[in-house]
């Protein structure tokens, strides 16, 4: 296979463009003052370094509010679920889970146009400063949750519906890529229905359905699908606790 590289993305330029639509959509927040221009540099940006094509700009920046409108849910929701949270601002300014959250809902716009190479670098761009993956072909509702965050990886066909909490650790993940570029086009990751919790360090693996309301605990290897209103934990080890320096 021969690499090419003059028609690849500009890292700068996109991270420049994520950054101003950032700024659009909480002003004051990724700036010292509020920047009432980000919005028309956000769309010079995205011509220049996103896409060209008319029909794609009205698309993307079409979808800016409902974009704004799912994030303040997201905050809401991070908000409402995390006691050791002050503000919303707190979520914006230092939350990982969030700021994954944000490029993660700006890179699906981008690829449901068909720039995936584009919105793949938007979400590597968050992936390196945040250790949160999020395949930008996911699809995720809101409102959504993530705690602490690293080492999180949602793969590119998963679904995940509302009101949905993960914690660190957790994969929604293919079985295998043995198949290679065969599996291309196939769903091969989990759909996540709504009102589910995920505990830190749960593998949850193939095109398997996870019902509304469950709970799946700490550890969980998991490549079946379970109904709704279900709990599946590992059950507790049997610990030995002995006094130091005894036999």
């Amino acid at each position: 296979m021969e690499l090419r590289c003059n028609n690849l993305p500009n890292l700068e330029g996109i991270s420049e463009f994520v950054r101003a639509v950032k700024r659009a959509l909480f002003p004051g927040f990724f700036d010292k003052e509020g920047d009432p221009a980000a919005l028309e540099e956000a769309k010079r940006l995205f011509e220049e370094y996103i896409c060209d094509i008319p029909e794609n700009k009205e698309t993307f920046f079409a979808a800016l509010p409902k974009i704004s409108e799912s994030l303040k849910k997201d905050l809401q929701f991070a908000f409402d679920s995390d006691p050791a949270c002050d503000s919303l601002e707190e979520i914006v300014y230092a939350y990982p889970g969030f700021s994954a959250i944000l490029s993660y809902r700006i890179a699906h716009e981008i690829y449901a146009f068909g720039n995936k190479v584009a919105a793949r670098v938007v979400s590597e761009l968050a992936h390196s400063k945040t250790g949160i993956d999020i395949n930008p072909g996911a699809t995720i509702g809101s409102p959504f949750f993530i705690d602490h965050g690293t080492g999180i990886v949602i793969g590119e066909t998963a679904v995940v519906g509302r009101y949905v909490k993960l914690y660190q650790g957790v994969t929604l993940g293919a079985l295998t890529l043995s198949q290679g570029h065969a599996l291309r086009g196939k769903k091969r990751h989990p759909t996540i229905g709504n009102y589910v919790t995920i505990y830190s360090g749960a593998s949850i693996l193939g095109d398997v359905n996870i019902g509304d309301n469950v709970v799946i605990g700490s550890n969980v290897f998991l490549m079946k699908s379970i109904e709704a209103n279900h709990r599946v934990v590992i059950p507790a080890p049997e610990l030995e606790i002995r006094e130091k320096g005894g036999k």
